[in-house]
């Protein structure tokens, strides 16, 4: 795909320092103009992928004149001082693979260090996965928090998930498609099935993909198995949630009354945040 911007020569000469600036999340046509002035005009240029700049600046119709160094997770910090040093005379510009740096990407490094030193920086805003889906969502995000990605390891992952059970704010956070489905199946269980969701694939590009939904519908959406880069958008817990021990009175009045266990505790939960199968083992301790 082709996409070409004259640069405006209109546009003020680049400031001394850092700037960090937005990069399209798919669709090159959200490029700002204050980005592609700056890639035609920055001494150097920071990126998480210097291959994936150059391709940008090409698809912008932009020649890059500045210096292209990579600065990533693995070497953030070893660059640092050459990134300062250099924005301390000239134009640093700091850029991801795909929307606002520092947000779950590099840049962090260099701003809290020009920040110490005195050296300005300053942000050329544009894209970002966590405002364009909490928009798609559908939800009531009027409070919202961001999570980064969701813990890699089933029992952080867990912990995380549990800490959002009362959390009365709606919840930002990436996946990897490879690890979607099994978090959604344990957001349902230890939530509650019916607590309401988005699932946002592909922000604007070609495929984009918005599917909404409570958690329970999601999980079974998501084990056919989901491609692309992921956000989810997790609505926010009732006010006063029930916990388990709450709910463990009712269960065993269900249970004198002559239902099963695990029935009354499937009834206990309906329509709470808290999971079937964590009040079934709670209920069960206390038998």
């Amino acid at each position: 795909m082709s996409f070409s911007f004259a640069l405006d020569q209109s546009l003020d000469p680049l400031p001394r320092g850092v700037i960090l600036a937005a990069t399209p999340l798919g669709n090159v046509g959200d490029a700002s103009a204050r980005l592609i002035h700056a890639l035609g005009r920055a001494d150097v240029i920071a990126a998480e992928d210097t291959r994936r700049v150059r391709t940008l600046a090409q698809a912008l119709g932009v020649d890059i004149r500045g210096k292209v160094v990579s600065n990533f997770d693995h070497n953030e910090s070893q660059r640092t001082q050459s990134l300062l040093d250099a924005a301390r005379s000239g134009t640093v510009l700091v850029v991801t693979d795909a929307g606002m740096p520092i947000v779950s990407d590099p840049g962090h490094s260099i701003v809290a260090a020009a920040a110490e030193a005195g050296v300005p920086v300053t942000c050329f805003p544009g894209p970002s996965a966590v405002p364009t889906a909490l928009a798609l969502s559908g939800l009531g995000v009027g409070h919202f928090i961001f999570d980064g990605f969701a813990p890699r390891k089933s029992g952080p992952r867990k912990a995380w998930l549990e800490s959002l059970r009362t959390e009365e704010r709606a919840v930002v956070f990436f996946e990897s498609p490879h690890r979607i489905a099994e978090t959604l199946e344990l957001a349902a269980e230890l939530l509650g099935g019916e607590r309401q969701a988005a699932v946002c694939r592909e922000l604007t590009k070609t495929y984009e993909e918005v599917k909404r939904g409570t958690l329970a519908e999601l999980a079974a959406w998501a084990s056919s198995g989901v491609r692309g880069e992921i956000t989810v958008v997790l609505d926010g817990g009732a006010p006063g949630a029930e916990d388990v021990e709450s709910l463990l009175p009712k269960v065993f009045e269900l249970v004198d009354g002559g239902m099963r266990l695990k029935d009354a505790c499937k009834h206990a939960a309906a329509g709470t945040q808290v999971s079937n199968r964590e009040l079934y083992a709670a209920a069960l301790e206390q038998r």
